[in-house]
């Protein structure tokens, strides 16, 4: 199973595809970035584009988002939730299905401990997929770890 996670931002949405097995296998990381002087349209566009890319390259089995949970700074947050919605309509319009994971789930999920820090995310990332060093930008360190979860929490929740 091929999992493709989604860090979702407008200025830069991480993505990472990991393939199940023991130990799970990173096949993808990266990062889409989109012109900060663009307009807002131009910038999800561009985010469309690239997601519609990686989604045809990678040919995922799911796709998981991580969603906005909260944000102090409300420009932030609706800048990613479009960045989101992006994603959802990507995945959508491929006819993958998706999960999404507010980050806590997440952090749990790799960590054990809802409260980590980037860091122990980005070194149990590296871990995990038994990697040299944690996976950079972050932000693709991000999505591998979305896309981690998932393997971890799929088989729970169709256990239900």
């Amino acid at each position: 199973m091929f999992v493709l996670g989604i860090d979702p931002g407008l200025s830069a949405t991480g993505y990472g595809v990991v393939e199940s097995g023991h130990p799970p296998t990173a096949v993808l990381a990266g990062v889409i970035r989109t012109h900060p002087g663009a307009t807002m349209a131009v910038r999800l566009a561009e985010l469309h584009m690239g997601l519609t890319q990686v989604i045809t390259e990678a040919k995922p089995d799911a796709v998981a988002v991580e969603s906005v949970f909260t944000n102090q700074n409300l420009q932030t947050a609706i800048a990613v939730g479009r960045a989101s919605g992006v994603a959802l309509l990507a995945a959508a319009q491929a006819g993958v299905p998706v999960s999404e994971y507010v980050p806590t789930a997440v952090k749990s999920a790799i960590t054990g401990d809802g409260a980590a820090s980037k860091k122990q995310i980005q070194q149990m990332v590296a871990r995990l997929l038994r990697l040299d060093s944690p996976p950079k930008p972050a932000d693709a360190a991000d999505a591998l770890a979305i896309a981690l979860c998932h393997l971890r929490v799929a088989p729970l929740q169709v256990s239900r």
